[in-house]
């Protein structure tokens, strides 16, 4: 079976359809075809991590810096029930196994921070740095409940060229506006990069002013600052 015939993955295709939801990038990158899916087993479990890292390095390699609306989305379908805080602590368990990895080959996107509590930090694979959006059905946000367990690798530059054309504002206020009609409320971790560490709002829970993030990279990892 190939990977877009899977049930799986057919699912969140069927859920980024729904003209309801929210998320009007995710549902460009589908549209485009420009959104890759890899199918990875249990969040709570190593198995698939080097085959993981291998996919993100490729994809970072392979994505131009002015590539918009692409996205590798990580299904985790082996992954058992997890309340809000398993899933956050299982997603940071596997990033931190990730980075481990690529840290081997790869050192860290220069453009931005590697300690996890800077408002300028972002993850970085393959030396590209991505925002990582966790979904699962234990989600207290709808649009982050999905029926599987998965990760959204979206590279950063993606945003900045955004900016650079002007759109990334009139874009986050779409999708703020629209996930407030599909969800019921404002999302409560929503804030832009450079304001608190978007570390805060991979994992899609509430956390309050002093949360730290349980993720570090050693200081030989960085590369010089932008």
């Amino acid at each position: 079976m190939s990977i877009a015939a899977h049930r799986d993955v057919q699912q969140f295709r069927s859920r980024l359809g729904d003209p309801r939801f929210p998320c009007v990038g995710a549902k460009s990158a589908m549209a485009s075809g420009r959104l890759e899916f890899l199918m990875a087993g249990n969040l709570c479990m190593a198995g698939h991590d080097r085959q993981v890292v291998q996919r993100l390095q490729a994809f970072a390699a392979s994505t131009a810096s002015d590539a918009l609306f692409t996205s590798q989305l990580v299904l985790y379908p082996g992954t058992l029930p997890l309340d809000e805080l398993q899933f956050e602590q299982a997603l940071w368990r596997r990033l931190q196994a990730l980075h481990d990895i690529d840290a081997a080959t790869h050192r860290w996107d220069g453009s931005v921070s590697n300690d996890a509590q800077s408002p300028e930090f972002s993850l970085s694979i393959g030396g590209r740095a991505f925002y990582v959006v966790g979904l699962h059905p234990g989600s207290s946000r709808p649009a982050r409940r999905f029926h599987c367990a998965a990760l959204v690798f979206n590279l950063h530059s993606q945003f900045e060229a955004l900016r650079d054309d002007g759109r990334y504002t009139k874009l986050c206020a779409a999708i703020t506006d629209r996930d407030i009609a599909y969800s019921g409320s404002r999302n409560p971790m929503r804030a832009g990069h450079g304001e608190v560490s978007e570390a805060r709002q991979y994992s899609g829970r509430q956390v309050g002013a002093g949360w730290r993030c349980p993720f570090s990279a050693p200081a030989g990892t960085a590369t010089d600052g932008p």
